[in-house]
This record gives C-alpha cells, sequence and structure tokens, in this order.
C-alpha cells in the first residue's frame, strides 16, 4: 500500500457527511480508513469479560473513509504533498509550504 498522506497524531477536518465541519485527532490508520477522536460515535453491545466485567453498552469511534477527511494547519483545511527522494521524503502542505514532519 502507498503512503498515506495522513497519519496518527494528526489533526484533520470532516469534509464530508454527517460529521461535516468536525474537526479533531487521528487515533487510528488502517487500510484506508481514518479513526478520528469525537467523530462517528456508534453504540456496541459489549459481553461480559475480563477488561469489563459488568459488559454493557460502549459509545467509540469508528473508522471513517481516508478520502473524507483533511490535513489541518492553522486552523485552514489543506491538502498534503512529498517533498525529497528516498529517506529525506517529508509531508509538505500544499497551501503553505511548510514541512508536517
Amino acid at each position: 500500500m502507498a503512503t498515506s498522506k495522513i497519519k496518527k497524531g494528526d489533526t484533520v477536518k470532516v469534509i464530508t457527511g454527517k460529521y461535516k465541519g468536525t474537526e479533531g485527532k487521528v487515533i487510528a490508520v488502517k487500510n484506508g480508513k481514518v479513526t478520528v477522536e469525537g467523530v462517528n460515535m456508534v453504540t456496541k453491545h459489549t459481553k461480559a469479560s475480563q477488561s469489563n466485567p459488568n459488559g454493557g453498552i460502549v459509545h467509540e469511534e469508528a473508522p471513517i473513509d481516508i478520502s473524507n477527511v483533511m490535513y489541518v494547519v492553522n486552523g485552514k483545511v489543506t491538502r498534503v504533498g512529498f517533498e525529497g527522494t528516498g529517506r529525506d521524503k517529508v509531508r509538505v502542505a500544499k497551501k503553505t509550504g511548510d514541512k508536517i514532519d
């Protein structure tokens, strides 16, 4: 799979769907999907286990497609590009030209 332009810990803004306009921190990135803090909340009914002895209803974030979020820099959304080659390759915010990491 190609290098993802969004990584864990990035601040992103949801650009489409029920949570459009919501900003949050990326918790996880997997298989072209991202899990964003406080976005796409779902209710799960869990069985009792050692880690959760009572079981019950749990509210947690569900993954959304990576194409539905955009990277946020200085409060504005921007596309992400790459500069350099090999080991010197870094992510760059297209709008500002700033290096991300």
